[in-house]
Formats: structure tokens, sequence, C-alpha cells
């Protein structure tokens, strides 16, 4: 009789290939696309910082643009003045940010949503109207305030100078150092567990030492990833210093970066050299910050219950109402009310001559065709930043949340990265990168460069946005589309779609806001046929035709205001914060 043996040999493993689905293959070609839009440029900049051309019109590869960038006689001031105002603008916005985060999101204030979006409004209106409308206020020779103060007997000399480094701080400041801080750490402290305070005073501690002892010691992680952030992004500081810093011989890195792209020849090995030492030092930052809270518990929310009660402030409602209306006013009115003023003045900030008002200024701006190209340019250059990034980012934000992807978590660390790299790093080194390829893809100079450029400058934001509201729709609505046979691409279209599409309006919008006001990301992208109205204000500010600056800056000022209105009103509608 012939007995059948049992086969207890291991079970035979799949070849990789046929492991590997087309929905996994598409996921991590995705992946692939993402990080080749991110890392490439950086590259290339660490490539073209060792590249040089010789006369003869070959390459070589040497340090001497390194040596060239660090030879530079300014160099050592420019690096010592870029993180010293970063750290006096930060060391003064943190303190300010938590105290006014945490009076919006944990007291009974008044009009607290709409405090709260004033700062928003803040951090949107482009930063260089703002300098414009300070220099009007606190020009030590003809601003206003100082003539003001002027009228006093024992006040002998300009008491304001915006023209100095604490000028630069203040300009700073008031345009959106303080308001980002609110912006990341609203949220937070509204998501605080109010049994927290409310345990600190039953043992007898008032609301000041509550919020010094127990709130902001809990919020630490939060805290440090606002000030993190908000180093890089006064890092990143570009055309505040450009405006203030050149008349009194102030330089910081990006300044200098700038001069070395806009010489004749551009000097891109130096300049790339300059670039790729800032980039080590501010991802060493973020590699710090990483470090910092890898063991660290921070746990505020637990599954007991949560408790959202506000603080009351009793007697000192409007007291405090009033401390952060004047913060408010001073971040988006006082300067912008000012820069309104100079549109109309026939020399900017001279009020004592003979019939000082004119119109001429809006009528010879808006005659120009340099500024219709300019609108055109902006408007373009808007739109299509909004579309592809509406696309991109929302792409990115459906992986990483709605699909079980392995790479989905090295998506959303790739996702993060452009909030690292500075304004003109990034469009310095997206340049390079296209110069590289041009006799390819002829695309360096174009609309798409700068249209690239923004998609992923504002990559961070709008996954984030997008990512925060795709965690409220629940996955037994795509679950029931599935058993009633739909295809993917059906459940997305018939279900997702029409429930996403408020926060995609909202997330246009918002690129289409920082399109419009944003400088150092284009300025050295940008030709003479793709300027946009930044560039042209820009231009007019530092060929001291700054009465036509202000024309430009009030009508980017109307615009960017006018889409951040639509996208409170609509986002509010549909609950988007």
């Amino acid at each position: 009789m012939k007995i059948d043996t049992l086969d207890l040999s291991p079970p035979q493993s799949k070849s990789f290939a046929s492991r590997i689905d087309g929905r996994t293959l598409f996921l991590s070609l995705f992946l692939a696309l993402i990080a080749f839009l991110v890392f490439t440029p950086l590259l290339f900049l660490l490539y073209g910082s060792i590249e040089a051309l010789r006369p003869d019109g070959t390459t070589v590869y040497s340090l001497e643009g390194w040596r060239q960038a660090f030879d530079n006689p300014g160099i050592v001031g420019a690096i010592y003045t870029s993180f010293a105002l970063a750290v006096a603008r930060q060391s003064i916005s943190i303190v300010i940010g938590i105290f006014l985060a945490w009076l919006i999101a944990r007291t009974d204030i008044p009009l607290r949503g709409w405090l709260e979006f004033s700062f928003w409004l803040s951090y949107f209106i482009p930063s260089l109207p703002i300098a414009l409308g300070w220099i009007l206020l606190l020009d030590p020779k003809y601003g206003l305030i100082n003539q003001w103060l002027s009228a006093l007997p024992f006040i002998t000399e300009p008491l304001f100078n915006v023209y100095s480094f604490w000028g630069i701080v203040w300009v700073h400041l008031s345009a959106s150092t303080i308001a980002i801080k609110v912006m990341l750490l609203t949220p937070a402290f509204r998501n605080l567990d109010a049994a927290l305070e409310e345990a600190s005073h039953v043992a007898g501690a008032g609301s000041l030492k509550t919020l010094l002892r127990i709130a902001a010691p809990i919020m630490m992680p939060t805290i440090l990833v606002a000030l993190v952030l908000g180093l890089i992004r006064s890092l990143e500081a570009f055309e505040i210093e450009l405006v203030l810093g050149r008349p009194i011989g102030l330089h910081v890195f990006s300044t200098l970066i700038y001069s070395f792209m806009t010489r004749e020849p551009p000097q891109f090995a130096p300049a790339s050299a300059l670039g790729s030492f800032f980039l080590v030092a501010l991802w060493s930052m973020v590699v710090f910050q990483r470090f910092f809270l890898k063991e660290k518990s921070y746990t505020t929310v637990s599954g007991r219950g949560f408790s959202a009660r506000l603080i009351g402030l009793g007697r000192w409602r409007w007291p405090t109402l009033g401390f952060v209306l004047i913060i408010a006013l001073c971040t988006t009115v006082v300067p912008i009310g000012s820069l309104f003023l100079a549109t109309f003045m026939k020399l900017f900030g001279y009020f004592h001559i003979p019939d000082p008002w004119t119109l001429d200024n809006w009528q010879q701006v808006l005659k120009d065709p340099i500024l219709l190209r300019s609108m055109q340019n902006t408007l373009v250059l808007g739109v299509s930043a909004a579309g592809f990034g509406i696309f991109l980012s929302s792409a990115v934000a459906y992986i990483i949340v709605k699909t079980k992807f392995r790479g989905r978590a090295l998506l959303d660390f790739i996702s993060w990265i452009p909030w690292s790299i500075p304004g003109i790093l990034l469009g310095m080194a997206l340049g390079s990168s296209l110069l590289l390829i041009h006799k390819v893809v002829p695309i360096y100079g174009t609309m798409f460069a700068l249209v690239l450029a923004m998609a992923i400058s504002g990559l961070p934001l709008t996954v984030q946005v997008i990512k925060a509201f795709l965690m409220q729709f629940a996955d037994e609505l795509e679950e029931a589309s599935e058993v009633a046979g739909a295809s993917w691409y059906t459940t997305f279209r018939r279900i997702l779609l029409p429930l996403l599409l408020p926060c995609l309006i909202v997330v246009g919008l918002l690129e289409f806001i920082a399109s419009a006001r944003n400088i150092s990301t284009v300025v050295l992208l940008a030709t003479g046929k793709t300027r946009t109205m930044a560039l042209l204000m820009l231009d007019y500010s530092a060929g001291a035709e700054l009465e036509k600056a202000t024309v430009v800056g009030a009508m980017i000022v109307l615009m960017v205001v006018s889409a951040a209105v639509v996208a409170r009103i609509f986002g509010g509608k549909f609950g988007i914060r």
C-alpha cells in the first residue's frame, strides 16, 4: 500500500514582482515624484557650489566657490546679523505669542474669533507694504510719529529710526513674526484640557501663574516647533532687510546671496556655497528639535474625558481686550493705513510742502504697461499655483490619511521639508537645477518655474490643512461605496470630492495669497516678462520710487485681504479654521 507523505517543507515565497500590485507601484512612483521635486533642487544647490566654468567654457570642480563666499569681507557680519536678527525677533515674539494665543484660546476675552483672524490677516499681508508703512511713520527725518514727538519740549532728536537693527526687528514683529506664533499656538492651547488649569486654580494659583507653571510647560513641544519654524522663517527674511538694511550697510545672508546672483556675471558658485552652509545650519536646528522631543511625553488629553471651559477674566476682560487690540492694530491697521496715505503724496514723507496731496501716483501706475503685465503675471501665477498646489497637496494628504501605503510616513516627512528651506534658497536651488537642464527642458525663466517654486514652498501648509479635513471623514463612507460596487475613482469623485471641495477652495485661496505676496522665493527665478506685482513693488522701492511702490503695495494688500476674507467666510461656513 502506498502512503502519501505530508510535505512539511516551508512554502515558497512569492517573488518580489508578484507582491507588488499596481496601486502600490503607483503610490511608490508618486512618493518618488514628491521626493524628486523637493530634494533635486537641493542636490543641484550643493552641486553648483563646487562647479565652475573656465574662460574657455570647460567645467571644473573645486572649492573655489566656497573660498570666494567666505573670503567676502562682509560674510562674517552678514552671518552674525542674520542670526542676531532672528534670535531677537524670536525671543520677543515667542513670549508675546504665547500670551496672546493663551488669551484667545483659553479665556473669555471678547471678540476672540475676530482677534485670531486679525493675526491670520497680518501673516498674509506682504511684508514690504508693512515696511513702507512704517517708513512713513518712523523715518528719522520725516516720520509722522517722530514729528509728533519732536513737538514735546524734552525731545531734541528723533526718538525712532526704522533704518536700524531694532527698526528691522520692529517691522518684522508687526509684519508676521508675532502673527505666525499666534497662528501656530492658538489651536494647541484650544485643545489643552481645562481640568489642568482648574486644578491649579483650586490650589490657589492665579491665571498668570497657571499659564507660566502649567500651560506653558505642557505646551513645550508645540512652542519649540513654533520657535524652530520661526527661526527658519526669520533667516529667510529678504525684502525688509534689503529696503531697510541696505541704506545703513546692514546685510544678511539672503541679501548677500541676492548680491552674488545679481552681479554681472552672476556668481553662482559662491552663492550656492553660502546657501549650502545655511541649509546645513537650518537642518541642524530641525534635527535638534526632533532629538529634544524624542524621549519626552507631553500627553494632555486622555481617555478620562476632556474639559474645554474658558477661564473668566472678570473685570480684566475689557482692559485685556484693549491690550490685544493695540497689538492687532499695530500689525495691520496702523502700517497699512499709513501705506494708503502715502499713495496720495506728491513726495513720499514730505507733509509740509505746499499742496502735498495728489492722485497722480495712482494715475501714472495704472497707465504703466509694466503694471498691467505684472498684474497679469500675478493672476496667472496665483491661479496656476493654486490649481497645481491643490492637485499636489490633496494627493499627498489623501495618501497619508486614507491609504495603508507603507511609505506614507516618509511622504508626510518629505512634505514638511520645504518649511526648513528659506524661500531665497529654494528659488536659487530650483533656478540652478533648471539652468543645468535648460538645453533639454527649457523652462528656466518661464512662468512654469515660478508656479513650481510656489507649489513646492506651499506644500507643508496646504497638506496639513487638507489632512486635518480628511481626518474628519470616517472610513465607512468609502467602504460603503466599495461594497456597492463603485470603483476607487467613482468613490473619490462621487463621495469624497464633494465633501472635500470647500477645503480645496480654501487651500486654493491660500496658495493664491502666497503667490501674490511672495518675493524671496521667486526673485531669482523671474525675468522681465514674468515679474509679478510684488517684484515690481520691490523694483520701485529699490529705485527710490517709493510713491509708485506704495500704490502697487496698496493694490497687493487689497488683493490679498479680499482673498483672505473670502477664505475666512467660506472656510468658517464649512467649519474650516
